[in-house]
């Protein structure tokens, strides 16, 4: 699988960067390097030293040499990184000259991996780190974060201890059955559990799911025929994405767009105006479009046209909605002066009571403020029970609990299960039962963190890193 005798190279930075990195890791870098790196390098400590790099006799250019002498690295080898700034012919050629000398091109999360298998991190971390390099959005960022600073692997690792310490004194019980000594009571072993299944459950409540914040979250902005949607999808995404026309009926499909947020990104979706009755078979199909996709979304901009002069139609619509997660958006405020625009939206406000947000597409009132409304709804969806804060473009997330991914769970679940398996057949005085339930418990936390893990769960978690972490 993973030769740590091999030296490897390759590029880890971006290639939509102008400074290369070329990383180099092994037994064999610092002779690989001092081959093609002027001046002479320290072979005692980490440095960092600026000098050149020669690819060929009359190819040389300025290079800063980062070396981390073994133990000491993020790999635990004895690791090397050129940074240059060049094109990638330049780059292509050096590493070309590098794998020329027997070194070998990494493999995807390689260097991870092999940081991984040094002791240098754990399981559960080397994830944390292919889940950065993927993060998209703040909210996956933070999530990812949370996995790389090992608060999983201490909850976990105190979990197993506890499991283990029960498990040794129950097993130690089953040994001397035929002497008059008891290692540990029923009763209190049963507590014990007790206390570990509810330190398990808790941790897999208060969590934070990394899958939940990756797939893009989407958006409907729904209303009534002529509410003004598509003229204010349109003003978000900053193109003109929808037909926007006077006459009713005009928005047939589901019409989608990209919009970016302060703190991440959603599908933005424009669909036909709602409607107790629809007229014909093209209105039926458009209604249906429409509430399926409304159904299927994350939150609702529900559109009110507040300069209308009665909104029966749209209290009776907003039934449709449902339950989703709703923004209340009075629209076309542009049409009303300062003083009826403030009279009617407290009597909109009243009728549906909740607050709605006044908004103008003509004027841009109340536009930048409705993102940013979206924004946080959506950072509350993702982050569950966890309390999050925006500052500026910086998000905080204050969260008691910790990141899991899909593996994780399920790792938790089943020690969960057999915890509380385990804790029925010592209710029924099955020990050695109950022993084989706990150590199945115990492998399933253990696996979370590194031990026991079959080479085919450590292939599909590397495979997904690009080559160069």
């Amino acid at each position: 699988m993973y030769n740590l005798d091999d030296t490897i190279v390759a590029v880890s930075s971006p290639a939509s960067e102008q400074r290369v990195i070329v990383r180099v890791a092994g037994p064999r870098t610092l002779d690989e390097v001092a081959r093609i790196f002027r001046p002479a390098i320290p072979k005692e400590g980490n440095s960092v030293t600026i000098g050149s790099v020669t690819v060929e006799a009359d190819l040389q250019m300025d290079a800063k040499l980062y070396l981390f002498l073994s133990p000491h690295s993020y790999t635990g080898d004895t690791l090397a990184e050129i940074h240059i700034y060049t094109n990638p012919a330049v780059v292509e050629a050096l590493i070309g000259l590098l794998l020329g000398r027997r070194l070998r091109m990494a493999g995807p999360g390689e260097f991870t991996a092999r940081a991984y298998l040094n002791g240098k991190i754990d399981l559960a971390q080397a994830e944390a780190v292919a889940k950065i390099v993927a993060s998209s959005n703040q909210l996956q960022l933070a999530a990812a974060e949370k996995l790389l600073a090992g608060r999983l692997s201490e909850a976990t690792a105190k979990a197993g201890s506890s499991l283990m310490d029960c498990l040794s004194l129950i097993e130690a019980g089953i040994d001397f059955s035929g002497e008059d000594i008891e290692f540990i009571k029923r009763p209190e072993a049963i507590a014990r559990l007790n206390e570990i299944k509810t330190e398990l459950e808790q941790l897999l409540a208060g969590s934070i799911s990394y899958e939940s914040v990756i797939d893009l979250p989407s958006v409907g902005i729904v209303g009534t025929s002529n509410a003004g949607k598509s003229s204010l999808l349109n003003k978000l995404l900053g193109q003109t994405r929808s037909i926007v026309s006077a006459r009713n009926k005009t928005t047939r499909d589901v019409l989608t767009g990209l919009l970016t947020m302060a703190h991440g990104k959603c599908v933005l979706f424009d669909c036909a105006g709602l409607m107790l009755q629809p007229d014909n078979i093209l209105d039926q199909l458009a209604q249906a479009a429409a509430i399926e996709a409304v159904q299927n979304s994350s939150a609702v901009v529900f559109c009110v046209d507040i300069s209308k002069p009665d909104w029966s139609e749209d209290t009776a619509v907003k039934k449709l909605v449902g339950s989703k997660i709703l923004i209340p958006v009075a629209t076309k405020s542009d049409l009303l002066s300062k003083e009826v625009l403030a009279k009617r939206l407290a009597e909109l406000n009243k009728l549906f009571v909740t607050e709605f947000l006044p908004t103008s597409v003509k004027t841009g009132t109340g536009v930048q403020q409705l993102r940013s409304t979206i924004d946080g709804k959506l950072i509350e969806l993702a982050v569950g029970s966890a309390h999050c804060t925006a500052h500026g473009s910086r998000l905080t997330a204050n969260v008691s609990g910790v990141a899991l991914t899909a593996r994780h769970k399920q790792a938790v679940t089943e020690a969960i299960e057999n915890v509380s398996e385990a804790i029925d057949e010592l209710k029924a005085g099955n020990d050695e039962v109950a022993a084989m339930l706990l150590r199945a418990a115990y492998q399933s936390i253990s696996d979370i963190g590194h031990q026991h893990i079959d080479e085919q769960v450590l292939d599909g978690i590397f495979s997904s890193f690009c080559i160069g972490k």
